[in-house]
């Protein structure tokens, strides 16, 4: 007899994200051609009691290609440095940790978690436990969650889709909140172009019929994500980071293109790597 699956009923607003980016990474991991091996995603999936049909077309490669972007940068900083803290923020209902403990950089990173209860919950009942492992149960902008991590060994912070959901005011303090606190770490987000972000504020993206993407306040061009190195007190640099190769030329040739053709800049996103001095 299996087991009852777990009700994400609980989920709802930007919290209920989470599982749309779920959807969608495990739904490009069932295929023979997929870009990312997820298996905990696929697994989560399985687990959990929820309309996933409610999110519309999920067999896409966008979300899969951020993760693989976010893995990468990870991961080499993990080699330099393979004592290190991963923090996420707002990870939702992302598998990030089994794949990179997967990936061969070493069994001596921890990983910390922060998140509203219902997600931590989530996780804490459906992911495999790990001893290396722990969580802060609340918001990423009550900022106590900074006193639960050891930053002695190097901290390396990810925001990945968490950013564009706050104001621009909260979103920036974040970032100055981590520098601050973790001079000599690393701290990596992303963010959708303007275009994407003002349709999402209007209520205009739908991937169904039963949902609305939530508004999206904040959002920075290329250009602006490169001037918090000067603007931010710690971001002693500011890496412009290009997304991995995918499936399709078409797709590959507009990647290429996107981050190489300054005429291009608005029409894409942003994924940024900052370093703390």
């Amino acid at each position: 007899m299996s087991s009852p699956r777990a009700d994400a009923s609980a989920l709802t607003g930007v919290s209920e994200t989470a599982l749309l980016t779920l959807l969608v990474r495990a739904t490009e991991a069932r295929r023979a051609d997929r870009i990312i091996d997820d298996p905990v995603a696929v697994d989560l999936v399985d687990a959990i009691d929820f309309d996933f049909g409610k999110f519309g077309f999920a067999n896409r490669q966008d979300m899969a290609l951020r993760a693989l972007a976010f893995d990468r940068e990870t991961k080499n900083y993990l080699r330099q440095h393979p004592d290190a803290t991963v923090v996420a923020l707002a990870e939702g209902l992302q598998t990030s940790f089994y794949r990179l403990d997967a990936a061969g950089v070493g069994d001596r990173f921890r990983w910390h978690t922060v998140d509203l209860p219902p997600i931590v919950a989530l996780r804490e009942t459906l992911l495999p436990p790990s001893q290396r492992v722990s969580s802060s149960a609340q918001s990423a902008l009550d900022y106590s969650w900074m006193d639960d991590i050891d930053a002695t060994n190097g901290v390396f912070i990810t925001a990945e889709g968490l950013l564009m959901y706050l104001q621009p005011t909260e979103a920036l303090g974040l970032i100055t909140e981590c520098a601050k606190r973790f001079p000599g770490g690393q701290m990596m987000f992303d963010l959708p172009p303007y275009w994407f972000a003002w349709w999402a504020r209007q209520g205009l993206l739908r991937p169904s019929l039963r949902y609305r993407v939530p508004p999206m306040p904040f959002s920075l061009s290329p250009a602006q994500a490169a001037e918090l190195a000067t603007t931010i007190p710690g971001v002693r640099a500011a890496h412009d980071v290009e997304l991995p190769s995918g499936r399709g030329t078409v797709l590959n040739a507009l990647i290429w293109a996107s981050y190489r053709l300054p005429v291009l800049d608005q029409l894409r996103g942003v994924t940024t790597r900052l370093e703390f001095g």
